[in-house]
């Protein structure tokens, strides 16, 4: 009788499973988990299909923090429990070869992904390894784009038929039939060719199917994923040029003004309907008496170290004048090691040359209150040390970001070529220069004084022993890449974080979108973007065509095309899109013009060739944006004024930081944009540790603050 009753439970149970399933949307996208029944498989429990269906499904959770070993973040499948067994799992697997380890372990680690039930297949017991993606089965050809470089299963084979594997989970449906476990063993010792294993594990996505390509999930071809439009939200009204998630991973961001003041803020949730929620009057940092603050002038970047939470250290880049300031002093730009003769340069808008400097300064909260960094609300406003300090020749092409890598750890300073129509005496594409590149500083090693002085450095920092110069002894130490005009707006993909992007605004006809490689060339002022540029005016001499390699632009547009008008568009860079509000942008590149007219979205087709496309996008104000959008007569876009930044906060969530206020990208359905993959999209919560937001927005930013002129601020920071 009880086996009966048990029996008809489980049948209940399963007829209600399939009902449901029924019920599902049919692109087989919706996130959904697998229990599997344990990781290898374990045959007692697993002996019954009911095994899956009482066990197999379950909604992703949302982590409290990231996983240590698969990387999720946000939501998974894996609590770190799994995530620890896991790499037990891998470790005790024994792999020598770093490439085929780490194919085996992205391969294990589709158990927390959120679409694992669509991945493993469900007979007789769910496998160990998911649904390889396999373009050499009937696939269309825009799926096969969407494969990592073509195909995965043949990725797979290719690095690890010869790689011995104990106890190697591709062994795992042989095991059975043979009725004997394999110690260590290789692709090739289990199946004779390429095409005979990628029978076994792989396979397309279709209209029912889902497939790994290495890197996520790969859904149905049929989806037309591409996105119609972006959608925003307005959550502050404040003026800032810099954003920068707090390195503690919660919901709170620093904002940063030209003038020289820094907030701590809180993002609100998601459709939450709050705004940005801070205390205009309380703020972080104010170092207005030593910012000059005019036009192209002012508060530049802001980086947090990554170490932050526990030893304190953050570095601002700003600029100072030398006459209203003592401690603004650095050697000129233009100088002998050059060939360059300050006297030569003539006054520019009527200033001496190099009475402006650009300026790096290390900061702390330590010593500011008695709590830890991550709790500290304000920082000392006492400069820790000088960074970095070079006087600029003219007034424009400055840039000022800093970042830190976040592979390495060294932190990138962007510089623009100094200024002036053509830049005139070729800084960019002299090697001994700092104008024009990207530097690469180490600021972990301070040299003694002594040392700073006998290496020439330019303040207290060490240069890396594996820089470009190591390999090209023309070139300055601390230069990364060089042959930038003004590089506006630098980001690393979060994803791939090798993929390091940065704006360059153009002269007159082009605005550039370059990815950044070590050594790297990008042309200016041989060119201007993809074209040819002939200066007008060359007293620092020329550079041929013929002397250097150029690595042309991977992104951008012609000034034509968002305005008729010569030298009317800058650009502004952004990010690789790795938020969960639009699936659609999901990987795309996004950047936009200054004047706000329009955006971009590019990618990267097929992944890892380096050819990328990209398209302009419509963009719209959400119905229930928390603050009303100010529109524009006669036309459909909004007006949010000039576009100064993008930023992503901890949630991967991407902003526009513009003279009208402050955007943030949500569901595209909000401004009746579709995107087939949206409903099966958890958006997620604030993460673990923030302070939640009231949805008030008791203040909405420092809206009494001084803001830049407008065109002078394009003219003399971006187009010049």
């Amino acid at each position: 009788m009880r086996t009966v009753l048990l029996d008809s439970l489980l049948t209940l149970i399963l007829f209600h499973s399939l009902l449901w399933l029924l019920l599902l949307p049919s692109s087989s996208s919706f996130p959904l988990c697998t229990n599997s029944c344990g990781f290898p498989p374990d045959s007692a429990s697993c002996s019954s299909s009911y095994c899956y269906f009482l066990e197999g499904f379950g909604a992703p959770v949302t982590l409290k923090t990231p996983l240590t070993f698969c990387s999720y973040t946000g939501s998974s499948c894996c609590n770190a429990t799994d995530d620890s067994a896991l790499q037990k799992q891998f470790n005790s697997m024994n792999i020598s070869d770093s490439t085929c380890g780490s194919i085996v372990k992205s391969i294990l680690c589709t158990k927390c992904n959120p679409y694992s039930a669509d991945l493993f297949t469900v007979e007789p017991n769910i496998g160990m390894v998911p649904v390889l993606c396999n373009s050499t089965t009937s696939v269309s050809s825009a799926q096969s784009s969407k494969v990592a470089s073509g195909d995965f299963c043949v990725q797979v084979w290719d690095s690890c038929k010869d790689v011995p594997i104990r106890n190697s989970p591709f062994a795992a449906s042989l095991q059975g039939a043979a009725g004997q476990s394999v110690s260590s063993s290789r692709l090739s010792d289990l199946w004779q060719s390429e095409t005979d294993f990628c029978k076994a594990f792989g396979g397309s996505a279709s209209s029912e199917s889902v497939c790994f390509n290495g890197q996520s999930a790969s859904f149905n071809s049929t989806v037309d994923s591409a996105p119609k439009g972006i959608c925003l939200e307005k959550l502050g009204n404040g003026s800032y040029l810099s954003m920068v998630p707090h390195p503690d991973g919660s919901n709170r961001v620093f904002l940063s003004d030209q003038a020289g003041k820094i907030w701590l803020a809180t993002v609100p949730a998601q459709g939450s309907g709050g705004t940005l929620d801070f205390n205009e009057s309380s703020t972080f940092l104010d170092i207005t008496d030593m910012v000059h603050y005019d036009t192209a002038f002012g508060v530049m970047g802001l980086a947090f170290h990554p170490n932050f939470t526990s030893n304190g250290r953050f570095f601002v880049s700003y600029n100072c004048d030398k006459t209203q300031l003592a401690s603004c002093s650095g050697r000129c730009s233009c100088n002998s090691d050059v060939n360059c003769d300050p006297s030569k340069l003539g006054l520019n808008n009527g200033i001496q040359p190099c009475r402006y400097q650009s300026v790096i300064s290390e900061f702390t909260v330590n010593g500011s209150s008695s709590t830890t960094p991550s709790e500290a609300t304000s920082a000392s406003p006492s400069e820790v040390r000088r960074i970095f300090t070079m006087g600029l020749p003219y007034t424009e092409h400055h840039g000022g970001q800093i970042l830190f890598g976040p592979e390495d750890g060294y932190l990138y300073f962007m510089m623009g070529d100094g200024g002036n129509d053509g830049d005139p005496f070729n800084f960019a594409q002299n090697k001994k220069s700092l104008l024009g590149k990207i530097m690469r500083l180490d600021v972990n090693n301070i040299p003694s004084s002594s040392e700073i002085n006998d290496l020439g450095l330019w303040g207290n920092y060490s240069t890396p022993k594996d820089n470009p110069s190591a390999d090209d002894g023309q070139l300055q130490d601390e230069i990364w890449a060089l042959g930038l005009r003004n590089p506006w707006r630098c980001s690393f993909d979060s994803k791939r974080p090798s993929y390091f992007f940065c704006a360059d605004v153009g002269q007159e006809a082009y605005e550039e979108v370059d990815l950044i490689s070590k050594g790297g060339n990008y042309g200016w002022r041989v060119y201007e973007g993809p074209y040819p540029y002939h200066p007008k005016w060359t007293p620092g001499g020329n550079t041929s065509l013929s002397s250097i390699n150029p690595i042309f632009p991977v992104m951008g547009y012609n000034h034509s095309s968002v305005n008729t008008n010569v030298g009317s568009a800058a650009i502004s860079g952004g990010y690789v899109y790795r938020a969960k509000a639009d699936p659609c942008l999901y990987g795309r590149y996004l950047y936009a013009d200054l004047y706000g007219l329009g955006m971009w979205a590019g990618i990267e087709n097929p992944e890892s060739s380096g050819n990328y496309s990209s398209t302009e996008l419509p963009f719209n104000c959400a119905k229930e944006t928390p603050i009303a959008c100010d529109p524009v007569e006669g036309s459909h876009l909004p007006s949010l004024g000039i576009v100064y930044s993008f930023a992503e906060d901890n949630s991967k969530d991407v902003y526009l930081l513009a003279s009208k206020g402050v955007y943030r990208i949500v569901r595209p359905s909000l401004c009746n944009y579709t995107c087939p993959q949206e409903g099966h999209i958890d958006n997620g919560s604030a993460p673990t540790g923030s302070s939640s937001s009231t949805g008030t927005g008791r203040l909405r930013g420092p809206t009494g603050a001084r803001a830049p002129p407008e065109r002078e601020f394009i003219r003399s920071a971006a187009v010049g």
